[in-house]
């Protein structure tokens, strides 16, 4: 797809795993309990460009490795976590270190729980940080375009309603001198024109040249302030569109899953499709949808599908009737 001014995040062929155990019995005179190691893999051959001046919507069901990829990108996965591929931000690799320099200065996390505010601190001192009184100021304009009252620094995080928390959250982000955001579902527990609020602001802060990672359930509100839609399902991308693609209906979009996921919404029928995501213990062979996929070939089961670009847009399929 078209890239403006180079790229700011490349991620490709992304794996995640974690180290797990569980109870493995055998037989030997009676029957004993001993720990089985397994790995289970999360994400697999994830492809993500970011550009500068763009906000990347990220849609798919729960389960589909949304906030996984945050935390994969700020490093910040558990220990039984392993994850391989490239990531590579302003075309240098992304290594543990590289992620603990950039983390809360080039990249900044809205994360999806407002359990990340700390309940020891007041809300003011905690989005201000040790920044000059310029960002302080910042911080009022931003409380106030968010409706937030007057008092709302002093208040500790018990003291705020879901909504005022969130709202808080995003002005941490927003605030800082970051030039990647991951807003992980950051509009739940907010009125519509808050919700709108927030969206216009990551929309200015992409206008001047940074970027946004917007993970969201609500492909509605995002296509009206993304500038593309990366569409992931069991752990993989399925289709990078143009958010004008969505707006224009599925004949626009190139996979089976993208054109599904618009039929599904409510204005559009509130069309189902039969069958599940698959589990991350119990992933088909092949290409992942191919099970739900009314398209399927015996190739489309035995063989997973590259990322191709096709009109403007890339997509992991292998059907040319899609196209």
């Amino acid at each position: 797809m078209e890239q403006k001014n180079g790229t700011l995040l490349e991620i490709h062929d992304l794996s995640v795993s974690f180290r797990m155990y569980d109870y493995d019995e055998f037989r030997h005179n009676d029957i004993r309990r001993r720990l089985k190691q397994t790995d289970l893999q999360v994400i697999s051959d994830l492809h993500l460009i970011v550009n500068p001046g763009e906000i990347v919507a990220v849609a798919g069901s729960s389960g589909s490795g949304k906030s996984l990829l945050a935390s994969a990108i700020l490093g910040i996965l558990p220990d039984n976590a392993t994850v391989r591929g490239h990531l590579h931000y302003k075309g240098e690799e992304m290594t543990a270190a590289r992620q603990r320099q950039l983390r809360g200065t080039e990249i900044a996390l809205v994360p999806q729980s407002v359990a990340f505010l700390d309940p020891l601190m007041k809300v003011g001192a905690q989005v201000d940080g040790h920044r000059r009184p310029r960002q302080t100021e910042r911080r009022k304009s931003l409380f106030q375009r968010f409706g937030l009252p007057d008092k709302t620094p002093q208040l500790y995080p018990f003291q705020l309603s879901g909504g005022m928390a969130r709202r808080v959250l995003v002005s941490t982000a927003l605030i800082s001198e970051a030039q990647l955001i991951i807003a992980d579902e950051p509009t739940p527990g907010m009125s519509l024109n808050q919700a709108l609020e927030a969206l216009r602001l990551f929309r200015e802060m992409a206008d001047e040249g940074k970027a946004v990672i917007l993970i969201t359930h609500d492909i509605d509100l995002a296509i009206e302030f993304a500038d593309r839609v990366a569409v992931f399902y069991a752990g993989t991308t399925v289709e990078t569109a143009f958010a004008s693609d969505f707006k224009s209906g599925p004949d626009a979009l190139r996979h089976p899953y993208s054109k599904a996921l618009w039929n599904a919404l409510p204005q559009n029928g509130f069309l189902p499709i039969e069958g599940f995501q698959p589990y991350a213990g119990n992933l088909p062979g092949g290409c992942l949808f191919a099970p739900r996929c009314p398209y399927k070939t015996p190739q489309c089961i035995a063989e997973i599908p590259p990322i191709r670009e096709v009109r403007g847009g890339e997509v992991r399929c292998q059907h040319e009737m899609n196209f």
